[in-house]
């Protein structure tokens, strides 16, 4: 429901026109400043992940991942974005998928050693799904360097 107002609140806004006064006529009043951009990309981004929430965990991972890739196209560089999307495309099954979103996570991440590590173990249940033992066990020794 938050993703559905989030997009009405940013489809009204981009509908919003100027009027030209008409010559000779009364200046009219300065429209209000909107809210920064920022604000609304945020409520955006906050909907689309409450959403995305709610469908993997009711199993809907196709829509769960649509609505994740359309936050990512609102904050491309959001590392907890890209880490959401690892877990459902884990979840789906999409091993080699899941480990290089989280990767992609990681390369955003900076200095937050937490979600670096947790990437690592997602990396590391992608790896271990796939046959990769050993590529498991190295995911799981760099989540633990990550303290």
């Amino acid at each position: 429901m938050r993703a559905v107002l989030a997009f009405l609140a940013i489809a009204i806004a981009g509908c919003a026109t100027v009027r030209e006064p008409e010559p000779g006529g009364p200046t009219p009043a300065p429209a209000p400043l909107p809210e920064p951009a920022a604000r609304t990309e945020n409520l955006a981004i906050a909907g689309l992940l409450d959403g995305a929430r709610a469908d993997a965990a009711a199993g809907r991972l196709a829509n769960a991942a649509a609505s994740l890739e359309r936050a990512l196209r609102i904050e491309p560089r959001n590392p907890r974005l890209w880490q959401e999307l690892a877990r459902v495309r884990l979840k789906q099954g999409d091993y080699a998928q899941a480990e290089s979103t989280a990767a992609r996570s990681n390369s955003w991440a900076g200095s937050d050693n937490a979600l670096r590590a947790e990437n690592w173990r997602l990396i590391a249940h992608a790896r271990e799904a796939r046959g990769d033992a050993e590529g498991a066990k190295g995911a799981l020794e760099a989540a633990e360097r990550q303290r």
